[in-house]
């Protein structure tokens, strides 16, 4: 492809330049006859001249053309590896300003691409992993039914349910992570106090809270702005966040959720808990897909959507910890609204 792209804008550089010499010499013709210069010598050294310009304009114009067309071939090979699945393949920045920095944006491309497929495939083995368990504890029970192993009573039935629920929250929290990081979650927006967010977050997790022996506390700094968010998304959030600080909080232990005044008009609220921590080489991947701690319950989603969901609304969030010290998850909500 390179080549034959290559040669085509050779045989383009050629014509032209022969169209040139063509128009040229038919055009010194014409006024040698016009000014009866036909034949006469005192004319050959400006066709000597004429003729030796074309050829160094020829030479420098070929050797410009052939100094972005290269470039532009590997390029065009490249792509089309790229399109046959090959995304390792990268091209050498080299030619004029604008030709290296269209090879420079082709291999950012690349990456990207490379990086969103392993994306992809490690995102399939994990959810092949996390449904393998609950099918294969479905199939198991069913299977002994059939065989008279297990009667087919209400404790057995109810173990078949369970599984089945698991299922369900897998592949609801699925669609929720997938539609938010393809920014197609569409938001329910409307005038929200923080102060409601705060407290009816807390208020869901009371009741835990107390039977787990953890102190549960809300704060609000006065004078919040009314934000145009998603409730129940934005409830989710604090749901996920006060339900992991709850379960790694140990009884005798206190959790809080606040929301204050952050900086450039954003609103930030905070979930801190008194538990182990977070060790310094898992803290950068708790908001990745399907990580979790040992005694997790779920599949290891919560995190991942909170972050896509908060996103959603154009905000940020993050996590500072230190192990023995606790962890503190803060995301920030920007006050004017944004479309969806």
């Amino acid at each position: 492809m390179r080549r034959s792209f290559l040669r085509r804008v050779a045989i383009a550089v050629a014509v032209f330049f022969g169209l040139t010499v063509a128009a040229n010499a038919l055009a010194v013709v014409v006024l040698s006859h016009g000014f009866g210069l036909h034949g006469h010598r005192r004319f050959a050294p400006f066709i000597a001249i004429l003729a030796v310009s074309l050829l160094v304009a020829f030479v420098a114009t070929g050797r410009a053309v052939r100094r972005m067309a290269e470039p532009m071939g590997e390029v065009m090979e490249a792509a089309e590896r790229v399109a046959g699945g090959d995304y390792d393949v990268r091209v050498q920045e080299r030619g004029p300003r604008d030709i290296r920095r269209l090879a420079r944006s082709f291999n950012e491309m690349v990456e990207r691409l490379r990086e969103s497929e392993e994306h992809r495939r490690n995102f399939l083995a994990d959810v092949t992993h996390e449904l393998r368990t609950p099918l294969s504890v479905i199939r198991g029970n069913a299977e002994g039914m059939l065989d008279g192993v297990y009667a087919p009573d209400e404790a057995s039935l109810e173990r078949v349910l369970e599984e089945t629920k698991v299922m369900s929250r897998l592949l609801d929290d699925l669609l929720t992570l997938s539609t938010a990081e393809a920014g197609a979650l569409r938001l329910h927006r409307e005038p929200v106090a923080p102060e409601r967010l705060v407290h009816d977050a807390a208020d869901g997790f009371r009741s835990r809270a107390a039977a787990v022996e953890v102190a549960l506390e809300a704060r609000v700094a006065p004078g919040l702005p009314v934000l145009d968010v998603d409730p129940v998304r934005i409830g989710e959030v604090l749901g996920n966040l006060l339900s992991n600080a709850l379960r790694h909080t140990p009884p005798g232990g206190s959790v809080s959720v606040s929301a204050e005044r952050g900086e450039s008009g954003r609103v930030v609220f905070t979930v801190q808990d008194s538990g182990p921590g977070i060790a310094p080489e898992a803290l950068p991947h708790v908001f990745d897909r399907f990580v979790k701690s040992v005694d997790s319950g779920g599949a290891g989603l919560g995190l991942a959507i909170a972050r896509s969901l908060v996103e959603a609304h154009g905000g940020e969030v993050r996590a500072e910890s230190q192990p023995h010290q606790g962890t503190t998850m803060r995301f920030t909500i920007p006050v004017e609204a944004r479309p969806d």
